[in-house]
């Protein structure tokens, strides 16, 4: 394990990380907040004296909108909590190396998908 600790990002490198990082939770946590004041929101747009056929459908459609709310919800915190996990890899200097190869993860991988804990290499084993 010492010597997987060589091969790591340098701590430039980790402050730059970090800096991404967090502004991705700030947007990740704006973003939660946006799904759940949706959820949450009635959005009755004056359908009570309509048919009664349209009202029904208009029902199952609020349904499924918080259904899918919900689900974009959990995946929303999801995120963030794997977010913050990487926070506290690039703190114990941990940050960018692969779980299960043990190698420094591509900077541009960690650019696009910056809470990722496998490389190319790990990923394309598990398939």
């Amino acid at each position: 394990m010492a010597e997987d600790l060589k091969n790591r990002y340098s701590d430039a490198d980790l402050e730059k990380f970090k800096t991404l990082i967090l502004e991705k939770i700030e947007k990740a946590q704006h973003d939660l907040e946006l799904i759940r004041s949706a959820y949450m929101n009635d959005h009755n747009n004056g359908t009570e004296d309509t048919s009664p056929t349209f009202k029904a459908f208009d029902e199952g459609s609020a349904v499924m909108s918080k259904e899918s709310n919900s689900q974009l919800a959990i995946r929303q915190e999801k995120f963030i909590r794997d977010l913050t996990n990487a926070l506290i890899r690039i703190e114990n200097k941990t940050y960018g190396i692969c779980r299960v190869t043990g190698k420094l993860i591509n900077k541009k991988r960690l650019e696009l998908v910056p809470h990722a804990t496998l490389s190319i290499e790990a990923k394309n084993m598990q398939k």
